[in-house]
């Protein structure tokens, strides 16, 4: 393949299931109705809970956060990430943070559990988080082979750990997956710098699906989901609301980059 439609969807969920299902399904299909063939949801598509809170709608890939994507990937042919969802961890009061990628006959083909988990104090401006209070951390770096391509997993506040990307790089990635919700007080000196910073340094297309707005009274993301390519060049950027954004990856470019500069090839370490 030459080419590939690549759309991220942005969102700005809630607490509430199913009204997050019901936009998930609107603008997937909008995705598919401009040609794409791989479209990537962020962090908590299905669910995001207000800080401090545990979570009510912990499932697994049979559920019915990922079912819906599922359905959608078989009735329009496409290949679809699910940024995350809260799966079920046997005997655990703690849940998986995990992404999902679903293939157009609708089967999970791979589940990428977050490893590095968002535990830090951004002072009165930012807010505290600690993730892991309700998530576990996974230990799999995870890839997997697509029509278009090998994609490389993560989610969020992986991004800011370069060995995880060097290593979906090692395994082969063209493309890598961020799906996220940064925080506002970080997202604006940070996304942008990073997302561009992991194309440049392992010479693959970056696809970031963020989350955008004010979820609760007390939770907001920065949003401007992106599509970087190799050289680090913005492919399309959202804004600050909730959309779809489409850019055609052509795989060619990905090859005249890796050929300039095959740092890839030069590492020694």
């Amino acid at each position: 393949m030459s080419s590939v439609r690549v759309a991220v969807v942005q969102l700005s969920s809630t607490d509430d299931v199913t009204d997050n299902l019901k936009q998930t399904i609107e603008l997937v299909n909008r995705a598919a109705d401009q040609g794409a063939a791989f479209i990537a949801l962020p962090e908590n598509y299905g669910f995001l809970r207000r800080e401090g809170l545990r979570y009510p709608s912990v499932q697994d890939v049979d559920g019915e956060i990922v079912g819906a994507l599922r359905s959608l990937a078989r009735d329009r042919s496409v290949w679809i990430l699910g940024g995350s969802f809260p799966e079920a961890i046997p005997d655990s009061s703690r849940v998986y943070n995990c992404s999902v990628l679903v293939s157009p006959s609708g089967d999970v083909v791979a589940q990428y559990r977050k490893m590095h988990l968002f535990d830090v104090d951004l002072g009165s401006d930012g807010g505290s988080f600690r993730e892991s209070d309700a998530i576990a951390p996974g230990d799999q770096v995870v890839s997997a082979k697509t029509d278009f391509g090998i994609l490389g997993m993560s989610i969020c506040y992986d991004l800011r750990f370069p060995e995880l990307f060097r290593e979906l790089a090692s395994q082969g990635a063209h493309f890598v997956s961020v799906p996220s919700a940064f925080a506002p007080a970080t997202g604006r000196d940070h996304w942008e710098v990073l997302l561009r910073a992991r194309a440049i340094e392992n010479q693959v297309f970056v696809i970031a699906p963020a989350q955008c707005g004010q979820h609760s009274a007390d939770r907001s993301s920065y949003g401007r989901s992106m599509i970087v390519d190799p050289w680090g060049l913005v492919l399309a950027q959202a804004g600050d609301e909730p959309g779809v954004i489409v850019a055609d990856c052509d795989m060619g470019r990905l090859e005249r980059v890796r050929n300039t500069i095959p740092c890839l090839q030069n590492r020694r370490l």
